[in-house]
């Protein structure tokens, strides 16, 4: 009779195996995947998942749980604790790998489905494409975590239930503030193209992410844990083509027309806007944002270099003219900006329109102050 059962669960196996259709028999163009043309087992040249373009609808680390206690498949007799599963540090760092949809893998556009909603309870291997939830649970983990960690034990995530809630990540109770550290990004990274004249690209990070406001996810895409955590601490380079190379570049700036933009023949300083636009911002508005001017994202182009472009429509009292470093005196204090700013130009004033005998700077409509 054992015999009987053991063939047959080898029949039930086999049939649910080799029903599913073979890889190499599905009729779909191979480069929606392959960035080669042959790609073979050791060379797969796989493209970065297209899932989460595919996406409609995006959702952010803060809308989800802090942490999630598993014990949905908790039993009397089990052996270890259900793990306790810090949401909100895992949703964060997948913003630079997909997002949501790195574990919440095919879900409609909407609310984030649960996993027990796709993946059943109960234990099957009716469909081997579909595992139930305690394999899906440990599938998704397993998958990441195996690559830059060399301890896979169970008591990795779980708990034994004699000891109280312990396990190998927190060496103590799981708290509810344990997030990913602070990561310190360099301030200036040099690229060298190693060929042509002008084969140095300086990249100031501090300038991306401080003044044009880019947050990780801006260009840190399809990005794991690997990069930084590699159990070896040894990453195979890819061979990038010329359009990969530049495309988290092109994706903000034009590439394709002028090199020299951003390709030098020697190490340069960071973004000066006086040099870069020869409008100085030094005096008056070193304190704000680009975006406070820039309104259009990813664009920093097209404002001509006149104050009327975010100053209009001034009235005499609304604007407190000691921001510009003087003191107006009583009479021109009282008159209208366009009296002595024609034309909208507030950087140098005119005096002709009411004096003779008097000119900026040699005659101040007041007094300088620091």
């Amino acid at each position: 009779m054992k015999k009987i059962l053991f063939y047959l669960s080898i029949i039930l196996f086999s049939t649910a195996l080799y029903s599913q259709q073979k890889h190499s028999d599905i009729k779909v163009d191979c480069s929606f995947c392959h960035s080669c043309e042959n790609p073979t087992k050791n060379e797969p040249c796989i493209k970065d998942c297209p899932r989460h373009t595919m996406i409609t609808v995006h959702h952010s680390p803060s809308e989800g749980p802090l942490e999630i206690k598993i014990d949905i498949l908790k039993k009397e007799k089990d052996l270890y604790s259900p793990v306790i599963f810090s949401h909100r540090a895992h949703s964060e760092m997948s913003q630079m790998g997909g997002g949501c949809s790195m574990c919440h893998h095919y879900n409609p556009p909407g609310r984030v489905v649960a996993c027990k909603e796709c993946h059943d309870v109960n234990r099957q291997r009716a469909d081997l494409r579909k595992p139930d939830l305690n394999g899906a649970y440990h599938r998704q983990c397993i998958d990441c975590h195996k690559l830059w960690s060399d301890d896979k034990g169970c008591t990795y995530c779980h708990a034994k239930n004699s000891d109280s809630g312990k396990n190998k990540i927190t060496k103590t109770v799981p708290k509810k503030d344990r997030i990913h550290p602070e990561v310190i990004a360099p301030n200036k990274v040099v690229y060298n193209a190693k060929s042509g004249k002008n084969k140095f690209v300086t990249f100031y990070h501090n300038d991306h992410t401080n003044l044009f406001s880019l947050e990780c996810k801006d260009c840190h895409k399809d990005e794991s844990c690997v990069k930084c955590h590699a159990k070896e601490k040894i990453i195979k380079k890819q061979n990038k083509t010329l359009n990969q190379k530049h495309q988290l570049c092109s994706s903000c700036h034009d590439t394709a027309k002028n090199c020299n933009n951003c390709h030098m023949e020697k190490v340069t300083e960071g973004f000066n806007h006086k040099i870069k636009t020869g409008f100085d911002i030094s005096k008056f508005h070193a304190a704000l944002k680009c975006r406070d001017c820039h309104k259009k994202p990813k664009s920093f182009t097209g404002l001509k270099g006149t104050c009327s472009n975010c100053h209009q429509e001034f009235k005499a009292g609304t604007f407190d003219h000691r921001k510009a470093k003087l003191v107006l005196d009583e009479i021109h204090a009282e008159i209208d900006c366009s009296d002595c700013h024609t034309n909208a130009n507030y950087q140098k004033p005119t005096c002709e329109n009411c004096h003779d005998d008097k000119s900026f700077p040699a005659n101040l409509p007041g007094k300088k102050i620091k």
